[in-house]
């Protein structure tokens, strides 16, 4: 049978393509390919171009990227038997691409199942108060759990998040109790407190204002003291310049208006006999003249 050229050349370019397509493969950096070569492990290739010998070689696709597991939500009991709801996510990435191949069929499935009984484990020693108070704690003791058993498969456990947890509804409506009557405990304290506050400041201003009118009470009879002072000085300085006719004087103004009273007996002091004299010296003078 007569094959044009033609046709002849197309099919020998399609044998051409079709067998490049087996031996020459294309890895992407991401990715690495582990090698079974007449079921025996050759290494993993990559990036880059990799030759696949047709039917002798078996390549097997490792993905290096970073991946996440999400762990349905799962039921566990805590240490104060009481059930709770916990759903998280496994974030992992692949290390040691022959381990992943060789040491273990389904990753997936496989971390699936220990996360589920490691999380039980965990949660099952810990309080229910613990649970939701330590998040972040039990993040860190169910990756350090899930890496320890992923060790051996080439994965590492990067991280693991806890994205929900559920509590019953009777201990929710438990714990929302409780909240509400620490939120009232805090506001009478907040006000106790603001009134305690209040009290110190009225007192010590009260006790400021006491002090401050003590203080101008004080420079009021300072200063009155000084004046009478001043006055008595300038009484006194005034006193040393009168002589004993001026006295006199007003010792007999005096008489005059204690004799314009109504008292029948006058107490006259002894001094005014003394202060007289001068004015009886004059009288018994002007006699004689």
């Amino acid at each position: 049978m007569w094959i044009p050229p033609a046709v002849s050349a197309f099919f020998f370019l399609v044998v051409v393509v079709t067998l490049i397509l087996t031996v020459v493969r294309i890895v992407p950096e991401y990715k690495r390919l582990v090698i079974l070569r007449l079921g025996r492990v050759m290494g993993a290739k990559g990036p880059g171009i990799v030759i696949i010998l047709p039917v002798i070689d078996q390549p097997v696709s490792a993905d290096l990227r970073e991946t996440y597991l999400e762990i349905p939500r799962q039921t566990c009991i805590t240490k104060d038997n009481a059930p709770i709801s916990i759903d998280f996510l496994i974030y992992s990435k692949v290390v040691e691409p022959v381990a992943s191949v060789i040491q273990v069929r389904d990753y997936a499935g496989a971390a699936m199942g220990i996360a589920t009984t490691t999380l039980r484990a965990v949660v099952g020693d810990i309080p229910l108060d613990d649970v939701l108070a330590k998040r972040e704690q039990i993040n860190q003791v169910l990756r350090t759990k899930l890496d320890e058993v992923t060790e051996r498969w080439g994965v590492k456990v990067t991280s693991v998040e806890i994205r929900e947890i559920s509590p019953p509804k009777d201990v929710q409506e438990s714990m929302n109790k409780q909240m509400a009557a620490e939120r009232s405990r805090r506001a009478m304290v907040l006000e106790a407190d603001g009134q305690k506050q209040a009290d110190i400041t009225v007192a010590e201003g009260q006790r400021q204002s006491a002090i401050l009118k003590a203080e101008g009470a004080k420079q009021a009879a300072i200063l009155e003291a000084e004046g009478h002072a001043l006055a008595l000085t300038k009484v006194f300085e005034a006193v040393k310049h009168v002589d004993a006719k001026t006295m006199s004087l007003q010792y007999l103004e005096t008489l005059k208006a204690l004799g314009t009273g109504a008292s029948t007996k006058w107490v006259i002091p002894a001094e005014l006999t003394n202060l007289l004299a001068p004015f009886a010296g004059m009288v018994k003078s002007s006699a004689k003249e």
